[in-house]
């Protein structure tokens, strides 16, 4: 165990993406970090980049285990915490995306969407809240801004990030009085292996549409900011604010937008 006061954050989906980039964003803050992925290569990956690095940076713990098994995210956070002391952090970031139309897709793509978006968001949840309440944390849920807006041929995908919202507004305040703040953060288009490793149909580039692609990094940032100043809400950047607020104005428009993008061929 630990002896010094550094905090510790537990990172799921952290082999690649948002999660890798968070995982060094924080540990070089001077965060314990608890790493979680089922790529055992890209965890060890991640290891050496936290090893290499200058500073008073925290260590990294390598965490192998998959957030649909709700035993394996039990043990992730006891080991999180007997070798760190503590837990200050949870950001549940592991995902998958899909694509295909709602009644032809194979159900198997989205069953596996939906466990890992849905079930494993709350097997996080439920082994990280105690160890969370010893310290009265912090909980970073990672949704996108499709759960705001109309998403023909990627509606199941849109339906578990809405999920993940509406989970965030009302775990506010079953843990108000625990002192645990949690941050609904709603991501857009981010360059990351999602689309690559993204389920179901072939379609159009992910580029398409003119929406703007973000790097991993960014949202890195926008996470640890949203911990350090415990957030509650927070879009990444203006652009996907304010498609939000155009989907809510004109949601045919958006809509159909997102129709001819995704669009399987």
């Amino acid at each position: 165990m630990e002896s010094d006061k550094r905090r510790v954050v537990l990172i799921t989906g952290a082999s690649s993406g948002i999660g890798y980039a968070a995982a060094l964003a924080f540990a070089r803050r001077g965060w314990h970090v608890a790493a979680l992925a089922r790529r055992a290569e890209r965890l060890a990956e991640l290891s050496q980049a936290v090893a290499m690095m200058r500073g008073d940076h925290g260590e990294l713990l390598a965490l192998e285990a998959d957030v649909r098994n709700d035993a394996a995210m039990q043990q992730a956070v006891e080991r999180t915490v007997a070798r760190f002391g503590q837990l200050d952090a949870l950001i549940a970031n592991a995902g998958l995306g899909q694509r295909g139309t709602v009644v032809e897709s194979n159900w198997d793509d989205l069953e596996t969407v939906m466990r890992t978006n849905m079930d494993g968001v709350l097997h996080s949840l439920r082994a990280a809240i105690p160890a969370l309440r010893a310290t009265r944390g912090h909980i970073v849920l990672i949704s996108s801004i499709t759960a705001e807006l109309t998403m023909p041929y990627t509606a199941v995908y849109a339906a578990s990030k809405a999920f993940v919202s509406s989970l965030a507004r009302a775990l506010r305040l079953e843990l108000e009085a625990d002192g645990i703040t949690v941050t609904d953060m709603l991501v857009g288009r981010t360059e990351s292996e999602f689309s690559q490793k993204r389920l179901g149909q072939a379609g159009r580039s992910s580029r398409a549409g003119g929406v703007p692609v973000m790097r991993p990094e960014q949202v890195a940032e926008a996470i640890v900011r949203a911990v350090e100043r415990r957030q509650r809400r927070v879009f990444v950047r203006p652009f996907d604010r304010l498609l939000v607020w155009a989907h809510r104005i004109m949601p045919g428009f958006v809509g159909r937008m997102s129709m001819r993008q995704y669009e399987t061929r």
